[in-house]
């Protein structure tokens, strides 16, 4: 991983301690070593993250799957089923960057009993290369595994086409929500694994493995017999399938949940008031963005994008939506050491912002509204509901650009429906539409290919943008290619500076998220990177 994992330790968690509790204020009794948690998201279209890179799946996954590699709280990569993490130093990476070898560790069972294996291994690895499977995150990364060996059953070597330097976390690490193995003696012998009944019943090698999951209400996990760590001090944990954030404010309030992860920053100050509750804030990798379909008329031109960059005053989002829990920064990577740094490539600039319109063709009309060739300038604008942020954040982005003379008509989905895969009817993935805005998680490392290069335009990945230039998809390759951090370095500034010209996204703001817990849950610690890695210690007394 590069060097932005250095970035990853904020304060010092507000949850190492607590204390004992056998009932919650007003919520009903709570039961000792069962934990609660909700993240104010509706069901999930699978519990497979190969298939959903959402909020959701991804918790389930790093609390249950399988993983070559997790994270500690300062970012730094920890071994999993793999006995140590690859290098040069090691010989664990050959020394012209083209060979890594995963040594796994011994005596590794499934949550439902059965072995591990090397098998599995490279079992997952060809099912993310299987065009039948409905691989949602794409093959980019994997596309440049030439073969998989298996010398034995406790060892895996990947021979790659070229050298690639951000290996971690893409080939089973749990930063970033990237997949996870997948169990052989499950899925080995399915075509695809596309309607595979695992994908509601997920079995992995985590401390907790899923029990239950009850559409529209909680996804059940219990504490997993078989994990080779031992048994967490928790004995269940529901996560509740709770689609308002207003309701989930309450239950937190009323002691119904106890662990509100990722909070939003305007509930923030709301459960910092409440006595039986805890709040740790601090920079994360949550931003909220707005992204052009680039192939639409109306957004095709750049100077358009970048005039609407010019005409937000993002400031004043941070202040008004965030509550003052952000700050801005124009990047693929995020920088997390506190105090967070700003770098911001456009500020507030309504006059510059016409006069890009106006070089581009753009008229403002007797009513106001700029038009070309007859063409009003009226964009479309889609979002997933059940946000207030994004409530409000889409009234100021409506105003900021009738400003400038562009009308903005917005519409919002069920957050399934927004998020759910190009060929099952998703609106961000189908881009009918000429701005999307959505918080997501930045990546952990300079691998962007999977949200920007030409591959990976749906249905091939996650670049809802459609956004495709060779140039910067050569300047990523380098990036890949090298394991020099100096040079990864000057060629992602070089890159960076090639996606803020082309603009096919502005990020609105990052966010310094919170969570929330109840006095009640005891050892949680959590890291940035990924917050459900150390779970052994946590409990809910």
């Amino acid at each position: 991983m590069n060097g932005l994992r250095a970035c990853a330790l904020a304060a010092a968690s507000l949850f190492v301690a607590g204390c004992a509790s056998s009932s919650g204020p007003s919520g009903g009794t709570t039961h000792a070593h069962w934990l609660r948690l909700a993240t104010g998201g509706g069901d999930p279209n699978s519990l497979n993250i190969h298939q959903d890179p959402s909020l959701t799946a991804g918790i389930i996954a790093e609390l249950s799957q399988a993983y070559l590699v997790r994270y500690d709280r300062n970012g730094n990569p920890v071994p999993e089923l793999a006995t140590e993490i690859p290098t040069q130093r090691n010989h664990g990476i050959s020394a012209d960057g083209k060979t890594i070898v995963w040594h796994l560790r011994r005596g590794v069972r499934w949550s439902d009993g059965a072995p591990f294996s090397a098998d599995d291994v490279v079992f997952t690895v060809r099912a993310i290369l299987n065009p039948k499977n409905n691989e949602e995150q794409g093959t980019v990364g994997w596309d440049l595994i030439a073969q998989i060996d298996e010398p034995d059953k406790n060892t895996v070597v990947f021979h790659l086409k070229r050298p690639y330097s951000d290996y971690l976390p893409l080939y089973f690490g749990t930063a970033g929500n990237e997949p996870c193995i997948l169990p052989q003696h499950i899925l080995g012998k399915l075509a695809s694994f596309n309607d595979a009944p695992y994908n509601a019943a997920p079995v992995g090698i985590g401390p907790f493995r899923v029990t239950a999951w009850r559409r529209g209400d909680a996804i059940e996990l219990e504490a997993n017999p078989y994990y080779w760590r031992g048994k967490p001090k928790l004995e269940r944990i529901t996560y509740k399938l709770i689609p308002s954030q207003e309701t989930l404010t309450a239950q937190m309030q009323t002691g119904e949940v106890d662990l509100w992860p990722e909070t939003p920053p305007s509930y923030i100050d709301r459960l910092k008031a409440a006595p039986s509750l805890r709040v740790r804030v601090a920079p994360n990798y949550r931003t909220t963005n707005l992204d052009f379909v680039v192939t639409r008329p109306n957004v095709a031109d750049p100077r358009v994008r970048r005039a609407i960059r010019k005409a937000l005053d993002r400031r004043e989002l941070v202040a008004k939506i965030l509550h003052g829990y952000g700050f801005l920064h124009d990047g693929v990577a995020i920088p997390l050491a506190p105090p967070a740094p700003e770098s911001v490539v456009d500020r507030y600039d309504p006059a510059g912002a016409r006069a890009l319109l106006d070089a581009a063709g753009w008229r403002a009309g007797a009513n106001g509204i700029r038009a070309k060739n007859g063409v009003p300038l009226a964009l479309d604008l889609v979002y997933p509901a059940g946000s207030a942020e994004l409530d409000g954040q889409t009234e100021l982005l409506r105003a900021y650009l009738k400003a400038v003379g562009i009308e903005v008509q917005s519409k919002k989905y069920a957050p399934n429906i927004f998020r759910a895969l190009q060929q099952n009817g998703g609106i961000l993935y189908g881009g009918k539409y000429d701005m999307a805005s959505y918080p997501r998680t930045l990546q952990s490392v300079a691998d962007v290919r999977g949200l920007y290069s030409c591959a990976s335009r749906p249905p091939n990945g996650e670049n809802a943008s459609r956004y495709c230039s060779p140039e910067a998809d050569a300047l990523l390759d380098r990036i890949q290619g090298t394991y020099g951090e100096q040079e990864r370095k000057a060629l992602l500034a070089r890159y960076q500076q090639r996606l803020n010209d082309d603009a096919p996204t502005i990020m609105l703001f990052a966010w310094k998220g919170g969570t929330a817990a109840n006095v009640r849950v005891t050892g949680f610690d959590p890291p940035i990177l990924t917050p459900f890695d150390d779970m052994m210690g946590v409990d809910a007394r």
